[in-house]
């Protein structure tokens, strides 16, 4: 099976016991914050997929991680996973299942990237652009410093984004200078 497939069919299975059992949005901000630290925390990784850790250790080491509750919906989840041998996918079902949430409640996950902190003036126009884009929807913004832009800002809505960064700008110029080389 692929790698997009077996964290696809997990998230679903989780999503659908998550909402039997009432606790789908609990476990979606666990999932948010498991996936943000599988990424950041380089133990975590190794611990999950060390041989010589118990599969009821690991499955407590990351619940207590993300501030889950033994015994909930999650710590069964997690469990099951590590028994499985689907450790190795836990960061992409989590992202998963994130994605089947957000689609399931029409939540937008808008990211908006600076080189600074923004202004709440800016921040909040730009937030209506897309508010007035998107309709109905819920924002999730998320705000993340990038001193790599050089300057400008990118907007990035589930996925889509929207450059506005002097960085784009200078390779724009780049590849024109190149082209008339």
């Amino acid at each position: 099976m692929s790698d997009g497939l077996i964290p696809r069919r997990y998230a679903k299975a989780l999503y659908k016991y998550a909402v039997e059992n009432g606790d789908a949005q609990e476990i979606y901000e666990l999932l948010k914050t498991l996936s943000f630290r599988y990424t950041a925390i380089d133990e975590l990784k190794r611990a999950v997929l060390n041989p010589e850790i118990s599969d009821e250790a690991k499955g407590a080491y990351m619940l207590n991680l993300v501030g889950g509750k033994p015994g909930s919906s999650l710590d069964k989840f997690l469990l099951l996973c590590v028994r499985n041998g689907r450790a190795e996918y836990l960061q992409k079902i989590s992202l998963a299942y994130v994605e089947l949430y957000r689609e399931a409640h029409e939540i937008a996950h808008v990211v908006i990237t600076t080189v600074v902190p923004m202004p709440e003036q800016e921040v909040n126009a730009i937030i209506d652009i897309v508010k007035k884009r998107l309709g109905a929807m819920t924002l999730e913004i998320e705000q993340v410093i990038d001193p790599s832009l050089i300057g400008g800002f990118t907007v990035k809505i589930n996925g889509l984004v929207l450059d506005a960064s002097v960085k784009r700008e200078l390779n724009e110029l780049r590849l024109q200078l190149q082209k008339k080389n």
